[in-house]
C-alpha cells in the first residue's frame, strides 16, 4: 500500500483514544476535522518565520527544521537551549499563536483531561526522511503543571515514549497525519523522541512530518 492510499484512508477514520501512560494519550485523527484551518494557519506563521535548521550547543546541527510562533519561540545555538519573544533570524517577534492552533490545542488537552490549557509557545518541526529527535525532556518552561500538546502532520512516525531517565525502557508509537499526542502531570518529564523517518510521499503534505507543539512556556 503506498503512503499517499494510506494517507487518504486515514481521513475516514474515526478519532480514538490510546493511554500511554498514566496521564498520556494518543488521540488518534483528532486533528483531521480542522486540517483546513490547521493548514492555512500553518502555512502563515511559516512565511513569516521559515523552517530552519538550529545548533545544539554542543555544536550538531540538528537534522530537523524548525520554527515558532506564539508569544515565546524555541531556540538553540551554542549558548543553550531557551526561549525567546524574539525570532532569532529576523530579530522580530515571532509570528502571533493562530487561532486554529489555539482551538485544536485547548480541546485536546480537554479531551485528555487537563482543562484550561492556555499554550503560550508552538514549535513548529520539519523532519525530511531520516530526520529523527533524539530522546529529550521538555524541561526549558517555567512550570511543568501545563500539559505538552504535539500535533502530527504528513509522513508517519515512530513516536518513542520513555521513563524519567534516558536509559529507561521506551514505548515505540506510530503517529499518522492527525494523531495528537498529549501528556502532563505526572507523564510530564518523561522521555521521548522520534526515531529516523522512513522515506514517502504524503499527499498533501509531500515528503515531510510536520510536528506542531504547543505548551505553555512562560
Amino acid at each position: 500500500m503506498s503512503l499517499d492510499l494510506f494517507a487518504e484512508q486515514d481521513l475516514q477514520q474515526p478519532a480514538r483514544v490510546e493511554r500511554i501512560g498514566d496521564q498520556a494519550y494518543v488521540l488518534r485523527g483528532f486533528a483531521l476535522p480542522a486540517l483546513t484551518q490547521l493548514l492555512a494557519a500553518l502555512d502563515g506563521v511559516l512565511r513569516q518565520s521559515p523552517l530552519r535548521q538550529m545548533q545544539t550547543p554542543g555544536g550538531f546541527t540538528m537534522s530537523a527544521r524548525l520554527s515558532s510562533c506564539g508569544d515565546l519561540g524555541w531556540a538553540s545555538d551554542r549558548d543553550g537551549y531557551r526561549y525567546s519573544p524574539v525570532d532569532p533570524l529576523s530579530a522580530q517577534p515571532w509570528p502571533a499563536l493562530p487561532a486554529a492552533f489555539l482551538t485544536l490545542a485547548r480541546t485536546a488537552a480537554e479531551a485528555a483531561g487537563f482543562n484550561g490549557f492556555v499554550p503560550d509557545a508552538c514549535l513548529i518541526n520539519s523532519y525530511a526522511p531520516g530526520a529523527k529527535m533524539s530522546l529529550h525532556q521538555d524541561k526549558n518552561e517555567r512550570s511543568f503543571t501545563a500539559p505538552i500538546v504535539s500535533i502530527s502532520l504528513g509522513l508517519p512516525a515512530t513516536f518513542q515514549f520513555g521513563g524519567f531517565q534516558r536509559s529507561a525502557p521506551t514505548q515505540r508509537i506510530s503517529l499518522f497525519h492527525g494523531d495528537i499526542v498529549v501528556w502532563g502531570g505526572v507523564d510530564r518529564l518523561r522521555y521521548h523522541g522520534v526515531l529516523p523517518i522512513k522515506p514517502g510521499h504524503h499527499s498533501l503534505l509531500g515528503e515531510q512530518r510536520i510536528n506542531i507543539t504547543l505548551r505553555q512556556a512562560g
